[in-house]
């Protein structure tokens, strides 16, 4: 009897329990428009009890009498609803008019509104295989494009209500800059696939700090929409002419970088206008090989001095200074300790990226020795390593690792470095060549990722012994700016690969000068003879000035030479006794007498230079004096004229005295010389084309 009781307490409690319990159903929607709000969340206030609506905004749920019902939709105020006697409880969501979570895509010309779970809201249908493909393409670089209220067919509801100039926006894994907004606004909407706009908290996760308020992914039926011009180059201001007896000094560190000619030359390809900042005259010139002897004595280069007519201008004359650096066989090289750290985010999964880089590496892989050793390390959304090191003969293991790399995730360009130098101190090689091999196009959005915090990052990094080569990528979110900034501060240089050609000369002809350093903080000072020179001015080098004190100070950074490299710097001079429209009247010095030595009268100027060895710290210095005959120009004169002419008039510089482009080719001509590997033909050709898109 007392079980049968038990047994009937349990039953009666049961039937009370469900008589409490109901299945709630209903419908949410938008209360502005009446259409359903599909993925809306809906829980029982303080329990874990949930469920979100279909894609017609329909729900159901079980809850007791008195439970509290909880609406919230991305860009809507949630709603709070008690649960009374009826099982049926519709929903009316009201816009939040004071958050960008508000935005929602309605347009296109579509009628019906379809939204995934959460913060992501998307227009269009996209099968499987376009998810998967999104799903890569949702962890992009840094965006810094506004959208404000419409574009391309999209209306953004609410945008009015919101700081629009802070939304980031990215199409097809593209940053754009919002000075390109017009070119955003050139999409038409029938190539459109869809749209996702991310709220701000999920945009930060998967974008970073630059995504705070929001960001607005488009991606096209082709996937491959690019914008050419959202590319970042350093500000260059171009050196004006200095007169002799005010500034006698001109110093500056030496730039072995060669980036800015590929770049250049790709953009001439592809019928692209130039950007000023984007031509270093300096990276143009030394682009290419001079035919400069060998050093004979104890220091790694030797020095050439060369003065003639200026061949754009018949009241001046240009002086060239030219550094080779000492050749070494590959063999002869000391042993490699490379770590290389590969980009494998988002905004390299362009065929000019992280396809054309695999391909460049492989070049560099198959000259390693069995004495050196390679590691890999990639980043996108974090860093990791991919390779331990593994020696050169073993490059099967090194090549298959490449070809494993796929592209994906936000650009987590501080923690890549970090760990890449981790790795190559761990295994650092005494003697040897430590070295990480950067290969990006310089998005980076994640942590460490300004031009000062990447400056500082590798200032403190470069400390270990470990140099840096930086190699630049692709197009359409080129940061030049930043890539410079890292080969400049980390000892090392920087070149831009535009296609196989340019990989094959710098990984094969100039193996050994990219990867080893001769001689580092190679600085020039040069003091010019006021009898004979009345102003000098330095034609490039503007992002490599030094203090004239700077020249002896050990403790500043300068730039590195490696093994074979030539250097050459290009000054235009104003003699003495010229009458120039380029020098301004300078009042006289009251306090101040400024009056050349009567001797010295043979000297042009005195150029000095100071290099340290490689594993060194104190520098050594080298004088060469210059006399002042003037010589009829070498073909390396005519054709290291002929490139900064050009170089002068991309930037539409004030200085090339409206010289046409038929000068440069004529000096171009004059200065082809031997010409084994074709790269002055091909820079003959290209000025030509550039002659003929004007």
């Amino acid at each position: 009897m007392k079980n049968l009781g038990l047994i009937l307490c349990i039953v009666l409690a049961s039937l009370q329990i469900n008589a409490q319990e109901k299945k709630i159903t209903g419908i949410v929607t938008s209360a502005s428009d009446g259409l359903p709000l599909p993925g809306a969340n809906v829980h029982i206030k303080g329990s874990k009890q949930g469920t979100t609506t279909d894609f017609d905004g329909k729900y159901s749920i079980t809850a007791e009498l008195g439970d509290i019902l909880v609406f919230k939709y991305v860009g809507f105020i949630s709603e709070k609803l008690t649960v009374g006697n009826s099982q049926i409880i519709n929903v009316a969501l009201k816009e939040d008019q004071n958050s960008l979570d508000e935005v929602v895509v309605v347009g296109y010309g579509t009628t019906t509104k379809r939204a995934f779970t959460g913060s992501v809201s998307v227009v269009g249908t996209p099968s499987k295989a376009q998810l998967r493909k999104q799903e890569k393409k949702r962890f992009h670089n840094k965006i810094s494009k506004q959208l404000a209220g419409k574009t391309a067919g999209v209306t953004i509801r609410g945008a009015k209500a919101v700081n629009s100039t802070n939304i980031l926006y990215i199409v097809d894994g593209v940053p754009i800059q919002k000075n390109y907004n017009s070119l955003i606004e050139q999409i038409k909407p029938d190539t459109i696939d869809k749209v996702n706009v991310y709220k701000s908290a999920d945009a930060i996760d998967k974008f970073g700090n630059s995504a705070k308020d929001g960001c607005i992914v488009i991606t096209t039926k082709s996937g491959n929409y690019r914008i050419q011009n959202d590319e970042d180059y350093a500000n260059i201001n171009e050196n004006d002419f200095e007169r002799t007896n005010l500034s006698p000094l001109s110093t500056f560190s030496i730039d072995v970088d060669k980036a800015s000619y590929s770049n250049v030359r790709r953009m001439i390809n592809n019928g692209q206008s130039i950007p000023g900042d984007a031509v270093k005259i300096e990276e143009m010139v030394n682009y290419f090989n001079y035919n400069y002897p060998q050093p004979t004595d104890e220091h790694p280069f030797s020095i050439n001095t060369e003065v003639v007519n200026t061949p754009w201008h018949n009241q001046t004359q240009l002086v060239k200074i030219g550094l080779q650096g000492k050749t070494y066989e590959n063999d002869d090289l000391p042993a490699s300790n490379l770590t290389f750290l590969i980009d494998v985010s988002g905004s390299m999964s362009s065929q000019n990226k992280l396809p054309l880089l695999k391909s460049a590496f492989r070049l560099l892989v198959n000259q390693l020795r069995p004495k050196d050793k390679v590691s890999i390390v990639v980043y996108a959304g974090a860093a990791g390593v991919v390779l331990e090191p593994t020696s050169g003969d073993n490059k099967e293991k090194i090549i298959a690792a490449l070809d494993n790399l796929q592209s994906g995730g936000s650009t987590a360009g501080g923690a890549g470095i970090k760990l890449a130098y981790k790795l190559a101190e761990k295994h650092f090689k005494k003697n040897g060549n430590n070295r990480v091999i950067l290969a990006t196009d310089g998005d980076f959005n994640v942590g460490a990722s300004s031009n000062s915090e990447m400056k500082s990052l590798i200032e403190e990094k470069r400390k270990s012994g470990v140099f840096l080569s930086v190699l630049g990528f692709g197009y359409g979110n080129y940061k030049d700016s930043k890539l410079e900034t890292l080969a400049d501060k980390g000892n090392g240089n920087h070149a831009y690969i535009d296609n196989m050609q340019e990989a094959q000369k710098v990984f094969g002809k100039e193996f050994g000068g990219t990867l080893f350093t001769i001689a580092k903080d190679v600085k020039i000072q040069v003091e010019f003879n006021p009898k004979k020179v009345q102003a000098y001015r330095l034609i490039g080098y503007e992002n490599r000035l030094l203090a004239d004190e700077d020249f002896v100070d050990d403790t500043k950074d300068a730039g590195e030479l490696g093994s074979g490299h030539t250097v050459t710097a290009l000054y235009e001079i104003i003699p003495t006794g010229i009458d120039s429209n380029y020098l301004k009247t300078v009042p006289e010095l009251k306090y101040t007498q400024n009056q050349a030595k009567a001797n010295f009268e043979d000297e042009l100027f005195t150029v000095k230079f100071r290099y340290k060895k490689p594993d060194e710290s104190k520098s050594i210095e080298m004088v060469h004096i210059q006399n002042t005959k003037i010589s009829d120009a070498s073909i390396d004169m005519n054709f290291a004229s002929a490139v900064a002419l050009f170089g002068m008039q991309l930037r539409n510089s004030k200085y090339y005295n409206k010289t046409e482009v038929s000068k440069v080719i004529e000096l171009a001509e004059n200065g082809r010389g031997e010409d084994k590997e074709g790269y002055r033909a091909e820079f003959i050709r290209l000025v030509k084309s550039f002659d003929n898109l004007k």
